[in-house]
């Protein structure tokens, strides 16, 4: 006779036992049954909501988690009671351009938002007690900023990155932006990569301290801001830490997109025309990387101040185990700056959205894809978890956003086959103007003398070729664009893609 299957809803029941007879606490009973895969694969489209002229890239929930925050295309700023669909408040961010980012700052009972976007512009936004929106220029990134990061638990500092390279320090209190370095490239580029221009920062929740930037080449690079001078005496440039997967040291071609830090200090890096990958402390390469060599070989974790009971710890360093990042496969991240997220109450699931349109989730400790959710027609760019639940909120080309809940009656399973698109040519190849092909034009000597050495003369003909045919497109898809009605929701434009 076959067994029926243990599902979560008959595993929960023991648990519900013990904390009923005292042996469970009630939080740890809360927590187990919010991990629960069940709820995962009842995941479904709670509601829409409607309200936005164009992409959303970015939404936001609050610290209590009844306020989510949007920001688009439309150059708007929506706060959203997510669970009627109400909008709160809608306004003007006074960007003039997309917005990239929106946050609400933490205890500032919900008045107080900072944003970054396109126009380089960081803003602040003040709600005030009329009801009315007081916004307020900060600073500006040359080129477009696409990140911010909120210190946690503060109400008045953040920091923000940009496509300049330029990381700064924000103190609401005085309004005064601090610039604390332009990220360079490692030393054997510098003759052809004058920045690495930034799509990505986070922010260590159990030491703020701590902070990751990536960008447009292979290496998240960790900074401690208690190594930052204030009366700026000191060079603040060296990274702390750097972390890349082995085998894409030395790669160009790749670039990172979306960085996340879990409530157990892990490093999410999700990578461009490549894969994701969870990394733990003594995965570093130290602050001079060498191919091959974690700094976790030959250095303690205290000097960074990671306890080694934590899991950034040497726990994992005894004999000749080779230390590698967990990787999670299936989805594609070619055309946009897509974002990458932890879910779950204990961050237990790793989320990301998809160039097919499609969400995926995966399992953090084995790397198992366990979900796969149609959530736009194009591509999805943006996932948020709630703080307290399990509930997500997703934003891509299509202008609403969709609330995810366990409602479903049914379990999903997976999709026979996981249709792949085929590789493109994505965002770190995107030349919009004449500057961006003359940086590209700067690499090929750099990318000649490698081929050479490997007996490949033609590469960097055809790369050239590429470059001139590619900047073409584009010039000509901008004029195309121009003549569009920009009402119509169903197109989507060059602009679309690169949100």
């Amino acid at each position: 006779m076959n067994k029926r299957p243990i599902t979560a809803v008959y595993k929960a029941i023991p648990d519900l036992c013990h904390r009923e007879l005292g042996h469970l606490p009630p939080r740890n009973f809360a927590l187990r049954l919010g991990a629960s895969e069940d709820l995962v694969l009842r995941l479904d489209v709670l509601r829409k909501l409607h309200k936005h002229r164009g992409c959303v890239n970015t939404v936001s929930f609050n610290t209590d988690g009844d306020i989510l925050v949007s920001g688009s295309d439309d150059w708007r700023v929506i706060l959203w009671d997510w669970e009627t669909g109400r909008i709160k408040l809608s306004f003007h961010s006074g960007h003039n351009n997309n917005v990239f980012q929106a946050k609400i700052m933490p205890h500032s009972e919900d008045r107080s938002i900072v944003t970054c976007a396109a126009d380089g512009q960081v803003r602040h936004a003040k709600i005030l007690e009329n009801g009315g929106v007081e916004t307020k220029f900060l600073a500006k990134h040359q080129g477009r900023a696409h990140k911010l990061a909120i210190e946690p638990g503060s109400p008045h500092i953040f920091y923000t990155c940009g496509e300049d390279g330029l990381v700064q320090h924000f103190d609401l209190r005085t309004g005064v932006a601090t610039e604390l370095f332009t990220c360079q490239p490692i030393q054997d580029r510098w003759n052809y990569m004058p920045v690495i221009h930034l799509n990505a920062i986070a922010i260590d929740p159990r030491n703020p301290n701590l902070f990751a930037v990536a960008g447009t080449d292979e290496y998240t690079r960790l900074y401690d801001i208690r190594k930052y001078k204030w009366d700026g005496s000191t060079d603040f440039g060296q990274p702390t830490d750097f972390f890349c997967p082995p085998h894409l040291i030395g790669d160009e071609r790749v670039g990172i997109t979306g960085l996340a830090f879990s409530e157990q200090r892990e490093l999410l890096v999700s990578y461009n025309d490549e894969f994701i990958y969870l990394f733990t402390q003594d995965m570093g390469l130290g602050p001079n990387p060498e191919p091959g060599f974690p700094k976790s070989m030959n250095c303690d974790a205290g000097e960074l101040g990671f306890s080694h009971g934590s899991v950034w710890s040497q726990s994992n360093m005894d004999g000749d185990e080779k230390i590698t990042p967990q990787v999670f496969k299936g989805h594609r991240n070619c055309d946009t700056v897509k974002g990458v997220n932890f879910f779950g109450p204990n961050c237990e699931y790793v989320v990301s959205g998809s160039d097919c349109g499609r969400i995926f989730v995966w399992k953090k400790k084995s790397g198992q894809l366990i979900r796969v959710m149609e959530a736009d027609k194009h591509v999805v760019n943006c996932i948020e978890s709630h703080p307290h639940t399990m509930v997500l909120a997703s934003s891509g080309i299509e202008h609403d956003i969709k609330i995810w809940t366990p409602k479903a009656l049914e379990k999903a399973t997976l999709p026979k086959i996981i249709e792949q698109k085929p590789k493109a040519r994505g965002w770190m190849y995107r030349i919009a103007s004449p500057e961006d092909l003359m940086l590209q034009l700067l690499s090929l000597p750099r990318r000649r003398l490698r081929t050479e050495n490997n007996g490949e003369n033609s590469t960097t003909d055809r790369d050239l070729l590429q470059l001139i045919l590619t900047f073409n497109a584009n010039s000509d898809s901008s004029n195309d664009d121009n003549d569009d009605d920009d009402d119509d929701a169903d197109t989507t434009s060059q602009d679309d893609l690169f949100c």
